[in-house]
């Protein structure tokens, strides 16, 4: 099965973009029944990933921007 989150995976559907066949790839990959064609999948799946990727939150991520509020000016 294609694993977006395995980088091997990634490099090979890559490779296969650039050359247009799956002859250098070490492994065969598996479709699901739900999925059409193996293509579909693996765009689908890397789709998934990078969206997670982009959008999750971590520890590691920037904080939002505290929202600034003005101070009214006192008057003496």
């Amino acid at each position: 099965m294609f694993d977006a989150n395995n980088r091997d995976h990634r490099l090979w559907f890559a490779d296969f973009n650039k050359n247009l066949s799956w002859s250098q790839c070490p492994v065969r990959f598996v479709v699901n029944d739900d999925h059409g064609d193996l293509i579909t999948m693996i765009q689908r799946e890397l789709i998934q990933y990078y969206v997670d990727k982009e959008f999750k939150k971590t520890s590691n991520s920037i904080p939002a921007r505290k929202k600034q509020v003005a101070k009214k000016a006192t008057v003496n």
